[in-house]
């Protein structure tokens, strides 16, 4: 009797044997295949992906690569502006020190005048001095009058004011060296070259500027923006004029808010419009200080406080009201008449005062709404 013995079966995933002929090194639930020549790639050590972008990772056990896909929304970038010129604190000296310096250097001519002999006896019985053996100028006392002088120079010179409200933007040479906003007399190097800086809270109106709703209606709007000087180097040194900035970045933003949304939104309530002062001011804040951000500047509020129509716009709706009004006035005036008229005509009928056939009546209407009409006031009252 034979016995046939059957094959036992492996275990739910054990290895199996692989082949010469296959590519594949792994294989299971959780994971993917990988191709042999995939191991040993050189990767870059610097891969470039797109800063908008995300990066989708594959499913395991699918095969699926990862895949880069696009932001919707497109990336905004700001100019880019020098990283070394941003406001920084400037090393500044109280004034005492110049003040003393320069006394100092005033005194040291004093002194040296006396030791040449050529102070004036007024001066000398004042300060009660000794009588000097001074035989005149000589190599020592220029030299004397030299280091003197250049002491009272260097100290008067240096000396510089600050106030509340601005800031002095220091330079040497050139370079950008930082920004005293203290107050007070204080000292710095003589040499710098020194700009005063507003860094107060300001307003600024602009004037009508013209712009175009949604609905191509000529419009001029005036905008109120609330602003200051946030980072003096950049508004100083970086660009020509912060202000003139200001006004074209406020222009630019509203030529672009401004197309997005009609004037009126009497069609649909809940329609925003030029109306909704709120929603677009705050809409207006975000643009202007996002565009004056890299210049130093620092915009609180961006809010248009007149609106009106292009003098061709508004002269034509003004024709536009004026003819419906009178239209309008005239539908009144004439209703009023017929009225009049139909009750004037029901009166005399049903009373019996006039027999009236229907050519009759129909002269009778008509000579009466003649009447009526033509003895109104012109106001209608």
């Amino acid at each position: 009797m034979s016995t046939t013995s059957s094959p036992v079966p492996e275990p739910e995933g054990a290895p199996q044997d692989i082949g010469p002929s296959s590519a594949r090194l792994i294989h299971g639930e959780s994971t993917t295949e990988i191709p042999v020549h995939l191991l040993f790639r050189e990767v870059p050590e610097r891969a470039s992906v797109p800063p908008a972008a995300t990066v989708v990772g594959r499913r395991l056990g699918t095969g699926e690569q990862p895949c880069v896909r696009g932001s919707a929304e497109p990336l905004r970038r700001s100019p880019v502006s020098d990283p070394e010129l941003s406001e920084r604190p400037a090393r500044v000296l109280p004034g005492s020190v110049g003040v003393l310096a320069g006394l100092g250097g005033l005194c040291g001519c004093g002194v040296v005048s006396w030791w040449a002999g050529v102070l004036s006896p007024v001066a000398m019985r004042v300060l009660e001095l000794p009588a000097s053996a001074g035989t005149g100028i000589g190599l020592a006392q220029l030299a004397g009058y030299a280091g003197a002088g250049s002491l009272g120079l260097l100290g008067f010179s240096g000396l510089m004011r600050g106030r509340t409200g601005y800031a002095w933007v220091l330079g040497v040479f050139g370079r950008y060296r930082g920004t005293a906003r203290r107050t007070g007399l204080m000292w710095v190097n003589p040499l710098v070259v020194r700009h005063r800086a507003d860094v107060r809270l300001r307003h600024w109106r602009s004037e009508p500027i013209p712009v175009v709703d949604a609905n191509g209606v000529a419009l001029r709007v005036v905008v109120l923006v609330t602003w200051r000087v946030r980072d003096t180097a950049r508004a100083v040194l970086g660009i020509d004029d912060h202000q003139a900035y200001l006004r074209e970045c406020v222009e630019s933003a509203l030529a672009r808010l401004v197309p997005q949304v009609p004037a009126d939104a009497s069609a649909a309530k809940d329609m925003v419009s030029l109306r909704n002062v709120e929603a677009i001011g705050d809409a207006l804040t975000r643009l202007v200080a996002a565009d004056v951000e890299s210049a130093g500047l620092e915009v609180f509020a961006a809010q248009p406080i007149r609106l009106e129509y292009a003098p061709e716009v508004a002269e034509r709706l003004q024709r536009r009201r004026i003819a419906a009004l009178d239209a309008e006035h005239r539908d009144t005036v004439l209703s009023t008449v017929v009225d009049s008229v139909e009750d004037t005509v029901t009166r005399l009928t049903m009373r019996g005062l006039v027999e009236l056939d229907d050519l009759e009546r129909k002269a009778l209407v008509k000579d009466l709404t003649v009447a009526f009409y033509t003895g109104r006031p012109a106001d209608g009252g």
